[in-house]
């Protein structure tokens, strides 16, 4: 197999290549969670411990999970959309500022990922772009600009599915987090988180008979600036349909 980039990138990253982190530095590690705009709407989100979704069998769902590209014109519930942002990134316990333990695995507990939401089909929400807050579970609204579902598919290579789920979700990392503490080999563990959040996802929508489509074929300058990263400190990995099924 011929070398290239891929496989300088999993040669420059083993842990012999490693020096010292910034953490072991004794820099100050990054915040938790950005900041936001706080002239903007925020939206407060059903609290998990009232959420009520149907029991389904843990064997079942997994034997039933597959990639969902057509969705009915159905929406999602408020308390949906907030179930599965508790499922994908919800904060369980704040250690002293130092760290969030969530409900997904990650690296030293880095939780180097911002979720944020293209919604087209939410009951109660406006159509827009919208940020979760995890430490405080809400929403922040971000642009309710008519033109970014198209825009979204745009940057997805034309995938017409992204503008016609419900809710597509577009995780960002913001590598530093990782970075601080793991150096260049943190940037691998961002793959890997990502792939337990989406996971996470598929998962958690077939309790609410609704389907997933993870997504990473996208133009990454395109979609950054979709959501205004600006692809290094902050930029996206990946993104992830979510509908209600369609009636067989």
């Amino acid at each position: 197999m011929p070398r290239g980039i891929g496989m300088e990138f999993m040669e420059k990253t083993q842990i012999r290549y490693l020096g010292d982190s910034d953490q072991g530095k004794g820099l100050p590690q990054p915040p938790l969670e950005l900041g936001y705009d706080e002239t903007k709407p925020i939206i407060n989100l059903p609290l998990p411990k009232d959420i009520k979704v149907k029991t389904i069998d843990l064997v079942k769902v997994i034997e039933n999970r597959r990639s969902v590209r057509n969705y009915s014109e159905q929406s999602l519930t408020l308390d949906e959309l907030s179930f599965l942002l508790w499922c994908t990134q919800g904060v369980k316990e704040v250690l002293d500022a130092s760290a969030t333990l969530r409900t997904v695995p990650s690296a030293g507990a880095r939780h180097a990922f911002e979720t944020y939401l293209l919604v087209n089909r939410v009951q109660g929400i406006h159509s827009g772009l919208y940020r979760f807050l995890a430490v405080k579970h809400k929403l922040a609204e971000i642009s309710l600009d008519s033109s970014l579902a198209d825009r979204l598919v745009e940057a997805c290579l034309n995938q017409r599915f992204v503008g016609t789920s419900a809710v597509t979700f577009i995780w960002v990392a913001v590598p530093y987090r990782m970075v601080w503490r793991y150096g260049e080999r943190g940037y691998r563990y961002l793959h890997i988180d990502v792939g337990h959040v989406c996971q996470n996802l598929y998962l958690a929508a077939e309790g609410i008979d609704s389907g997933v489509c993870a997504i990473a074929a996208f133009s990454d300058d395109a979609i950054n600036d979709v959501i205004g990263a600006d692809g290094k400190q902050q930029f996206v990995v990946c993104i992830a349909t979510v509908g209600k099924k369609q009636k067989a």
